[in-house]
């Protein structure tokens, strides 16, 4: 019986010539990622083990993102204990505020994730790094103590879901769309604890960008992981930002998947989550009603990446934000600030109206920088809807790709750019 490739990358790390669904294993780790909500606790787990030191201080990366610069005392005393513990344990990959950005944006952008590795991360969208054909997971932060320990963590061996993607996607459709149609398709938890391996022709129509969108949001679908074979542009993307050696592995013809499914990219529309899940999908033709809209939020690790910048400005070029609407950008790093900056996209969207903020998660997870209070709706491009994740337990968000929130905020209600006069 044939292995898929994520069960290849698990087999190597473990030592083994073959594993199976459901398989108990232990793995050697290339990666283990905290950041400044989860590294405290496992900071503090990991001192209750005694042991002296970390396993590779090349090998952990923190990175202080949630709630930084820091919005209160509390987030600060998180940071200080982050900060303390990298400073004695000399960790090389700790970033500091001016070097930070979103982690699961600037662990690639750093050349810390490449194909072939094993990662793990006290942050459920670690499984983002699988776009550059890796096998990377969230874990809790006893976990990622655990890890950081002794470089090593069980894993029990997933099964498989093969999405094979045909055709090219239309003028306003992007990886994220293609994303929230395979949720709305399976549902929150039609992966449940599964690989999701994507594969077919149509990869070669999506950007990196995509790919990590598509690989981000494997979590939502209640995916262990999502993961990309690796081609030619993932292989350039690695020598661009990269210097650690890689290794591609891809599943054998005889892999054994539990479904199947195809998925035409030239037949997806710009594709919106209602709330309170991200499995509520609509495509904006079947939204027939009126959604007036208070904010709109463009970042996050799973759409603050500079094509995505890129996409919101060819959108808001020229036009103005609607009366009333907050509209907040937010570069995923502190490089895509910068090169945002010299292609003039910040220039368009203050002249839009809107607010570019430092590289923070602060928005999406209801930290700072955009809570929404009782009763208002936001479109965002952010991984989850859930009740109250931005704020207030009345409020509403809606997901959606940069495209779409951009010409939102023009609108003042739902909408994409082809409505826009």
């Amino acid at each position: 019986m044939g292995m898929t490739m994520t069960q290849k990358i698990l087999a190597a790390h473990a030592g083994l010539d073959h594993v199976e669904a459901g398989q108990l294993i232990e793995a050697e780790l290339d990666l283990v990622l905290g950041n400044d909500i989860t590294s405290p606790v496992a900071i503090k787990e990991m001192e209750k083990m005694n042991v002296d030191g970390v396993f590779h201080k090349d090998k952990i990366a923190l990175v202080p993102d949630h709630f930084v610069p820091n919005k209160d005392i509390k987030s600060a005393q998180h940071c200080k204990c982050v900060r303390e513990f990298a400073r004695r344990n000399e960790i090389t990959n700790y970033f500091e505020v001016g070097e930070m950005g979103i982690e699961h944006a600037l662990l690639p952008e750093k050349g810390l994730t490449v194909a072939g590795d094993v990662i793990i991360g006290a942050d459920s969208h670690t499984c983002t790094y699988g776009a550059l054909g890796a096998f990377s997971t969230g874990v809790g932060s006893t976990d990622m103590a655990a890890g950081m320990a002794t470089g090593k963590a069980w894993f029990k061996v997933p099964s498989a879901i093969r999405f094979r993607l045909v055709g090219k996607p239309a003028a306003w459709v992007s990886g994220k769309d293609v994303i929230l149609h395979i949720i709305g398709m399976i549902g929150v938890d039609g992966a449940l604890y599964k690989s999701m391996e994507f594969v077919g022709e149509g990869i070669r129509n999506l950007s990196m960008d995509d790919r990590f969108t598509i690989a981000n949001m494997a979590i939502e679908a209640g995916g262990k992981n999502g993961i990309f074979p690796v081609d030619e542009l993932a292989v350039a993307y690695m020598k661009e930002h990269s210097t650690k050696p890689y290794r591609i592995y891809e599943a054998d013809e005889d892999a054994v998947y539990e479904e199947e499914y195809t998925i035409d990219l030239s037949s997806l529309q710009p594709t919106i989550a209602f709330p309170h899940l991200p499995e509520n999908t609509k495509t904006i033709d079947e939204i027939t009603e009126e959604i007036a809209i208070d904010q709109v939020v463009i970042g996050s690790c799973t759409n603050g990446r500079l094509n995505d910048l890129r996409i919101a400005a060819q959108v808001l070029n020229g036009r103005h934000v609607a009366p009333g609407m907050r509209c907040i950008v937010i570069p995923a790093t502190q490089a895509i600030y910068l090169q945002a900056m010299e292609e003039g996209l910040l220039k368009i969207f203050i002249e839009a109206g809107a607010i570019v903020s430092t590289p923070t998660c602060g928005p999406c997870l209801g930290g700072y920088m955009g809570i929404l209070a009782e009763g208002e709706r936001c479109v965002s491009t952010t991984n989850r809807n859930f009740v109250g994740r931005m704020g207030h337990v009345d409020s509403e968000i809606y997901l959606a790709s940069p495209a779409v929130a951009a010409a939102s905020a023009v609108a003042g209600k739902i909408s994409c750019p082809c409505r826009l006069s």
